[in-house]
């Protein structure tokens, strides 16, 4: 969202708080009272005007308040007895590759304003920054956005208590009312009603959000971790910033009840929040994880040492490549004409050039249709002595080509064989075979020195 945008919606907030707070005043209840001042009439208003006006300075503060960003060069303090928050993969401080810096605890990153949010609030199911006030809502400007979200409340209860009062006097005493008075009457209660009742479910949710001391995004983890406890895969933890509802709103609101409801300053710095009292607290990963859900990316682990498998053609963890897989079926026939094409453009060897039995001049159409199977798969034609490689089976997917399960050192003699057998490559030396004497002699005594041995054959001879 733009900034112009998100200057709209601002402008759109504000137009129609100012219509439901003063357009009743002046065409609805200012001629009732028969356009005159007096004491009853100000009983009526002031209040109401107090409560728009510290609405209306909430609502500001809330747009205008910085909600929180990490400082330059924050790191956070692994020598801690509260600990920090980690990765679950590497089990490390979190680190944000966008902002090549780490993550304070309850942080995210916004993509509106490009930069990480402290204690990071959704105001709604949306990836962004809030659009109503055009800014993100955090750590020091939550409280002043639960304030406002109260002060609205009370404020349209006021206006519909007031103007129902106005058309209840009305059909009481079957008074005339002026056209532009039932305009702005009608008005009112389309504008008020709506409002009352979307900002104040809305509201709800954020009062009960802050009795726990949660996020947006930790209640969508905390119903995962419901559900999870509700099946029977994990063991109930308690959240771990759940403080007490007193303490929780302690922590936004201020320490000082009286001044909840007046615009103070959060305590805190964002970068750290007390942890909850209890065994289940501390040291335990927030939120679990789903035990029966299979990761498929390790933890990285410093000490992994790579070790080459026996296998030279399967996976690094000794099992086939699993992105070598067979070709969807209803991809298949687009398979098969990409295949045909490339039939078509000349000769390809059905092995790859770094495999020992690999003959250029040989080359046959790659992947032939007529010997592929209906699983993708096809099998090794013989080699070039005619010998039968048996039924191999080849895999070949968008990362390359594989063979399973050939024998390292049955590879390494046919190539070291298959390149002796070259004529003019090698001088292949060929022993002359020994007489029965030196059999004998070798075969009495093999400690003997060689050098004896053969003293001992020509002393013999």
């Amino acid at each position: 969202m733009g900034r112009l945008v998100g200057r709209l919606f601002v402008g759109f907030t504000s137009s129609l708080i100012c219509f439901i707070a003063y357009s009743p005043q002046i065409f609805v209840i200012w001629p009732w009272y028969g356009r005159e001042l007096s004491v009853e009439l100000i009983t009526l208003l002031l209040p109401f005007n107090l409560l728009v006006g510290v609405l209306l300075w909430n609502y500001y503060l809330c747009a205008v308040t910085d909600p929180g960003r990490v400082p330059a060069g924050w790191k956070p303090d692994v020598q801690d007895n509260d600990g920090y928050e980690v990765k679950k993969l590497t089990r490390g401080p979190r680190f944000c590759r966008t902002c090549e810096a780490y993550k304070p605890p309850r942080a995210h990153h916004c993509r509106q304003c490009k930069r990480h949010v402290l204690r990071y609030r959704l105001t709604a199911h949306t990836d962004h920054h809030c659009p109503w006030v055009n800014n993100c809502v955090g750590h020091f400007n939550y409280g002043h956005f639960v304030r406002f979200l109260f002060y609205v409340d009370l404020a349209c209860s006021y206006h519909f208590a007031m103007v129902a009062r106005r058309v209840y006097a009305a059909t009481q005493y079957w008074e005339d009312i002026a056209s532009t008075e039932l305009i702005f009457i009608i008005l009112n209660f389309a504008t008020c009603i709506p409002v009352l009742v979307a900002v104040g479910a809305f509201s709800l949710y954020h009062f009960w959000a802050l009795s726990g001391n949660t996020t947006t995004i930790e209640g969508w983890e905390k119903d995962k971790v419901a559900t999870l406890v509700r099946h029977g895969k994990i063991h109930e933890i308690k959240f771990p910033y759940n403080l007490g509802i007193r303490r929780n709103i302690c922590s936004v609101l201020g320490d000082n009840p009286l001044l909840w409801c007046w615009p103070t300053v959060t305590p805190g710095t964002g970068l750290k929040y007390q942890l909850a009292e209890g065994d289940d607290s501390r040291g335990v990963a927030w939120p679990p994880e789903d035990p029966t859900k299979i990761n498929t990316l390790p933890e990285s682990d410093p000490n992994y040492k790579f070790v080459l498998p026996d296998n030279p053609w399967t996976f690094q963890n000794g099992s086939l490549n699993p992105h070598l897989e067979p070709s969807n079926t209803r991809r298949r026939p687009s398979s098969q004409r990409r295949l045909q094409s490339a039939a078509a453009q000349g000769p390809y060897s059905s092995l790859p050039p770094y495999h020992p039995d690999y003959d250029e001049s040989q080359a046959e159409p790659a992947y032939a249709l007529s010997s592929e199977s209906s699983s993708g798969e096809e099998e090794v034609p013989d080699d070039e002595f005619g010998r039968r490689m048996g039924r191999v089976r080849v895999r070949r997917g968008s990362e390359g080509y594989e063979v399973k399960s050939v024998d390292r050192e049955e590879v390494l003699r046919r190539f070291v064989e298959g390149r002796t057998h070259e004529p003019g490559r090698y001088q292949r030396y060929v022993p002359e075979p020994s007489s029965e004497s030196e059999v004998e002699d070798g075969d009495a005594d093999e400690s003997i020195p060689l050098a004896q041995q053969v003293e001992q054959w020509r002393s013999a001879t």
